[in-house]
């Protein structure tokens, strides 16, 4: 009864992802249905056997499989730990017998994927890339389909040569301009080896800094599947900090764990450069998106292609990191939706970037979701997971992790970055972080101020909007648009609605100036950009448009700021498919443009002198 009650919730939450525009692809697998099909002619064969000999933390195997009783449904599920089987399954209660299955694979392909006769021959073979997630790994056959499965025989297990090995490192700002850090995940606890980095100017003396340890277990998951099916444990999660940083200089660094025996274990080396001195008038670039998900390179893990941007994405910024200073993932991470393995998957696909450059999150409803969690909306689209792995994989500059709100500077930039799965409405706690992150920023040294949230708080012509009859969240610029006119916000940025949109800048529904790709003089509104075309399922929008909708794109792709100078910025959308520009604007303003008075910006005057 109540692996039935789990398997209903698990059912339940596939299907409000997939009215939400798309199906974590784990989610197909009937885990709870899973029984035994041994036949003994049946084989599956993997090699290598032993993986990153040479400190590789991903490595491309090869499977071999026959079948004498094949069809077209058969798949190819890999799992980590290797043991899959009910014994390691948590005893829900002396009456319910434990499910054949207990948790997910990591990934899936359908065994005929490169083997177009394998339904007439009964043999096939894939090739798949397989990454370091701290356990031993093993390949099983199934019959039945996804919904069905049927397990007809399975592989020996393979391991990396140092399954703990410190991986996927990924920086981020730290809460002084002066300051940054990075986070990686390994195998060792603090029983077992002190966690550190060794860092410093680039062919200078290096100096070691210590990590702080986190970690986080079933029982802190809000429900299924995070908490049943979906769980793998997160291993441990280590941060530490770069400070004291000398403007615009490159840094080297190595993540690191010295075990209690004397051997240090090692990660790889890295670089960075360090940002510059806030209001210093430079050449800086920041990359923004929303909801970019995760995809195997391999082509395993699909379902329906709902993520299949999220590689072009990735390569297209990995392409042109040496022109990229910063980058703001704005909610929606990598869509794990409570299956844990897939956390170790994005991070391990956005290393190349992250690892160079600060890589900040914000909050998204695939992140923090769930009924009775305190989320301001209670879906079930965080799988279970009501925040507690994004909190922790990630290092953002907030006051309290568990809120997610923050403010960041670069340059001449300052980010104020909300949480649109907590409460923001006025007299909130959200609300007067807000107001202090717009009202305390000074705009002779940094002009360009930008908000930045996941769900659409500005506008948008998604249907999924219409349908309820608005073109944003409910509450959302009706608590919000005098703050942004009051403070001169430049660009309000969003995620959420999978596509690209600019508006006019617009106040109250209305364009206070006509949409161009040049604005100069005084500030006259905000323009809201939605980019959350990053990898995930595209969004639709509205037959008719609205007078303030300037530009849209439905395809995937990206925003880049540029700012030049303290008087001109470049905003740019970018195609993820191929990096081409397909709408851009740029805005000229000098200090005086931005004191100068506009529509409810400016406190009321008399003409007393």
């Amino acid at each position: 009864m109540v692996a039935a009650l789990v398997h209903l919730l698990v059912a339940f939450s596939a299907a409000v992802l997939a009215a939400a525009g798309g199906e974590q692809p784990l989610s197909k697998i009937g885990v709870h249905r899973a029984t035994l099909a041994i036949h003994p002619g049946a084989s599956v064969d993997v090699s290598p056997l032993l993986l990153g000999l040479q400190g590789q933390d991903q490595e491309w195997v090869t499977i071999g499989f026959n079948n004498p009783r094949p069809s077209k449904d058969d798949w190819i599920g890999v799992f980590s730990p290797a043991n899959f089987s009910d014994s390691i399954c948590p005893s829900e209660n002396q009456w319910v017998e434990a499910p054949l299955l207990c948790t997910a694979p990591i990934k899936f392909q359908y065994a005929n994927y490169t083997t177009a006769d394998y339904a007439k021959t009964g043999k096939g073979s894939l090739r798949l890339q397989i990454i370091n997630q701290r356990s031993d790994i093993s390949f099983a056959l199934f019959s039945g389909g996804l919904s069905n499965p049927k397990l007809i025989t399975r592989s020996n297990s393979i391991t990396f040569a140092n399954p703990k090995a410190p991986v996927y490192p990924r920086l981020a700002q730290g809460k002084s301009w002066d300051e940054m850090t990075v986070t990686w995940t390994s195998g060792y606890s603090t029983k077992e080896a002190t966690p550190f980095v060794e860092w410093g100017i680039q062919g200078q003396i290096q100096i070691l800094s210590p990590a702080g340890t986190l970690t986080f277990s079933r029982d802190t998951m809000c429900g299924p599947p995070a908490r049943t099916v979906g769980w793998r444990d997160p291993g441990f999660i280590h941060t530490s900090f770069f400070k004291d940083l000398w403007p615009n200089l490159k840094y080297t660094y190595r993540i690191g764990h010295r075990l209690f025996n004397g051997q240090i274990v090692w990660g790889r080396q890295n670089s960075f450069k360090a940002p510059p001195y806030p209001g210093e008038d430079s050449l800086q670039r920041v990359v923004i998106f929303g909801d970019l998900g995760k995809a195997e390179i391999d082509g395993s893990n699909e379902y329906n292609d709902f993520e299949r941007g999220s590689i072009n994405t990735t390569y297209q910024l990995v392409k042109d990191l040496k022109n990229i200073d910063m980058v703001m993932h704005i909610g929606d991470i990598c869509y794990a939706s409570g299956y844990l393995s897939q956390w170790d998957q994005f991070t391990a696909q956005v290393e190349p970037i992250a690892s160079t450059v600060p890589y900040m999150v914000a909050s998204g409803n695939h992140e923090r979701d769930w009924p009775g969690s305190g989320s301001f909306y209670g879906t079930l689209d965080s799988g279970g997971e009501c925040g507690v792995p994004a909190q922790n994989m990630f290092y953002v500059p907030a006051e309290n992790r568990e809120q997610f709100w923050y403010l960041t500077d670069y340059g001449m930039f300052r980010f104020c970055v909300a949480n649109t799965e907590l409460d923001w409405r006025p007299g909130t706690e959200q609300y007067k972080f807000i107001e202090h992150c717009l009202s305390s920023v000074d705009r002779q040294k940094q002009p360009w101020l930008i908000f930045l949230a996941h769900r659409v708080l500005g506008y948008s012509s998604a249907t999924f909007y219409g349908a309820e009859g608005t073109t944003e969240e409910p509450m959302g610029r009706e608590s919000l648009q005098l703050l942004w006119q009051k403070y001169r916000v430049d660009i309000a940025m969003y995620g959420h609605v999978h596509g690209y949109e600019r508006t006019c800048p617009v106040y109250e529904n209305v364009c206070v100036a006509k949409g161009s790709d040049r604005y100069s003089g005084a500030f006259t509104a905000t323009t809201h950009v939605v980019v959350g075309g990053g990898g995930a399922s595209l969004a639709e929008y509205t037959a008719e448009r609205a007078r303030w909708s300037h530009a849209q794109d439905l395809d995937y792709g990206f925003a880049k700021l540029t700012a030049f100078n303290h008087t001109t910025l470049l905003m740019e959308y970018k195609r993820s498919r191929d990096g081409s520009v397909r709408d851009s604007f740029t805005v000229s303003r000098d200090y005086r443009d931005v004191l100068a008075c506009g529509v409810d910006n400016c406190a009321a005057t008399t003409m007393a002198s």
